[in-house]
């Protein structure tokens, strides 16, 4: 399989565009083991629409994939092998969870102050507190 040719400037971008998890499966890569093939979180530059299919090197078209996604999803649509694990889009990026995390938070606030303030002033700051840590808590990706 040819690999594609990258700047380490580009392959970090690649990389944290996921979180440094693999788009398709979204499994934990490790940055140090790209293309070392049987190391723990190896991974390689997937090709969203396969150059097979007429897709480009552009870094619109890339993504990091751990190695064994890579290799089986070959000219298969992204939508159809992220289907076969149970995903529906990549992982976000580190810029984009800390947004989500940040709204989830509000609405978790929100929420618990509301529920909070059938029991008072300290009923709702309570509310609010769980409501905003529960929020951030969650995984933004599901």
């Amino acid at each position: 399989m040819a690999r594609i040719r990258c700047t380490n400037y580009e392959l970090n971008l690649i990389y944290d565009r996921t979180s440094g998890c693999c788009h398709l499966c979204h499994r934990k890569l490790a940055f140090s083991n790209y293309a070392v093939r049987g190391a723990k979180g190896a991974w390689e530059v997937e090709h969203s629409c396969a150059r097979a299919n007429g897709g480009t090197d552009r870094l619109c078209n890339v993504y990091a994939a751990c190695i064994a996604c890579n290799r089986s999803k070959g000219t298969r649509n992204t939508r159809t092998v992220r289907g076969w694990n149970g995903t529906t889009r990549a992982p976000l990026s580190v810029t984009k969870r800390r947004e989500a995390k940040r709204l989830r938070a509000v609405a978790g606030a929100t929420l618990g102050l509301a529920a909070g303030s059938a029991f008072g002033p300290l009923g709702a700051l309570a509310g609010a507190l769980v409501g905003a840590a529960l929020g951030e808590r969650g995984n933004p990706d599901r």
